[in-house]
């Protein structure tokens, strides 16, 4: 038996800057919670306007995606905990102004269309940062276990901030659906508190040592990762179903809901609150549920991945007939469980099979991927939630059900448990001329 691995702690908790990731980032998650409610329903008490809550919507992702293969290349040039302090003290920055502004009752339409500029631009840099250094901090055994954490804190938050926050701004103001500016305020600047946590704790992380890397030109270093992920034939197929997805549920999320709390829920932004603490929890419940049991078997980890993410989207297509904030938090609940448990999987999945140098690069892509399509989403979801909310949800849900059935016709995807990570044997593959292998 390898002495180092008797020495190795058994949790990723164990090891320093692990842990000081995990709580700057778990009291960051919490304070983005406040903002997640508070934004939309600025953006609807100021306007009382769908399309411009996805407008808004739209032009914080826009950014966020034409900027993210640049913020994956800076990523790797520097490190991961260098580009998140930097993104962290720009949005603490954004957030903490319009929070002022909003107080001072003096925030208007086109300040929110200026802050979510400013924070897609940051975001462009800190998404690649953050899913690229859980595998520099720890082992690559512990790395199931790591992600599992992490991402399970962040769901944990995600099932207390929004209902604290959502009660928060409806007692604030005058009454549960036409609130005043205060709590929303108040709202924006725990966010801005919580960026401040998160750069004290990043600041004090130390990293393993990392020998100096080459300041290959920028296109020539997005082009590497861009082959990189062409010649692995699976990961093609993933980023390719990952761009339907998220095209379909994430715009119908993010506008229908909040719009299904104004409309339809007497509990108003305490309803949308609960409803997203109820996603929060089920997603919680999923993470756990990955990161504690076993994955499953080889053979059956890419069904296991598509079914759920279908179930899913059952959840939100059902979600387009109820009138109960009950029963719409527990469909919610179902809903974030299915892609917890797939997500986890699936980003573990490729965190061991990427080289460390091409890390922030190949994961920038992938959020390329995810939330390319976002910001054409939100604009179409604020379009068609005006002629029909119930169809918006319905549509959206099953399509994204569709696309996880579709994607199990596709071999690679059936056989994704079969890839090796980097450095393992070759697992048992029915057929290798079938499967596509992780390129060298």
């Amino acid at each position: 038996m390898n002495p180092s691995n008797d020495a190795r702690p058994r949790s990723p908790l164990a090891i320093r800057d692990f842990r000081l990731l995990w709580l700057g980032e778990s009291i960051s998650a919490l304070g983005d919670q406040f903002a997640l409610i508070a934004l939309p329903w600025l953006a609807l008490v100021l306007t009382g306007s769908a399309l411009a809550l996805g407008g808004v919507l739209a032009l914080m992702g826009v950014p966020r995606a034409l900027l993210m293969l640049v913020g994956g290349v800076w990523v790797d040039r520097l490190s991961p905990r260098r580009i998140m302090l930097a993104s962290n003290a720009v949005r603490l920055s954004a957030i903490g102004i319009l929070g002022l502004l909003v107080l001072a009752g003096a925030a208007q339409l086109w300040m929110l269309y200026a802050f979510a500029l400013v924070f897609g631009v940051a975001d462009a840099f800190f998404y690649p940062a953050q899913t690229s250094i859980v595998p520099e901090l720890v082992e690559p055994d512990q790395l199931q276990q790591a992600n599992g954490i992490v991402q399970g804190t962040a769901q944990a938050t995600v099932l207390v901030g929004p209902a604290v926050a959502g009660i928060a701004i409806a007692t604030l103001g005058a009454d549960g659906t036409h609130v005043g500016m205060t709590g929303i305020a108040v709202a924006l600047l725990l966010d801005a508190l919580s960026f401040l946590a998160s750069l004290v704790t990043l600041w004090l992380i130390r990293g393993r040592h990392q020998a100096p890397t080459e300041a290959t030109p920028m296109v020539a270093a997005i082009r590497e990762a861009m082959r990189f992920v062409w010649d692995w034939p699976t990961l093609r197929v993933i980023v390719l179903v990952s761009l339907l997805a998220n095209l379909l549920i994430v715009g119908p999320i993010e506008v229908g809901l909040p719009v299904l709390a104004y409309l339809r829920l007497p509990e108003g932004a305490a309803a949308y609150g609960v409803i997203m603490s109820a996603f929060g929890g089920g997603s919680l419940l999923g993470y756990a549920a990955a990161a504690v049991f076993a994955s499953p078997r080889p053979a059956a980890l890419g069904p296991t991945v598509m079914l759920v993410l279908g179930a899913s989207g059952l959840g939100i297509a059902a979600m387009a007939f109820v009138d109960s904030t009950v029963v719409a938090a527990a469909l919610a609940a179902v809903s974030g469980a299915a892609l917890g448990y797939g997500n986890l999987l699936g980003m573990t999945w490729i965190q061991a099979r990427v080289p460390k140098q091409l890390m922030g690069r190949v994961m920038s892509l992938l959020m390329v991927a995810s939330m390319g399509l976002v910001p054409v989403s939100e604009l179409i979801a604020g379009v068609l939630v005006q002629v029909s909310l119930t169809g918006l949800l319905a549509v959206a849900g099953l399509g994204m059900a569709g696309v996880s059935i579709a994607a199990l016709s596709s071999a690679r995807i059936r056989g994704l448990g079969l890839e090796a990570p980097l450095g393992a044997e070759t697992l048992n593959e029915p057929e290798p001329s079938d499967l596509g292998q992780v390129p060298a």
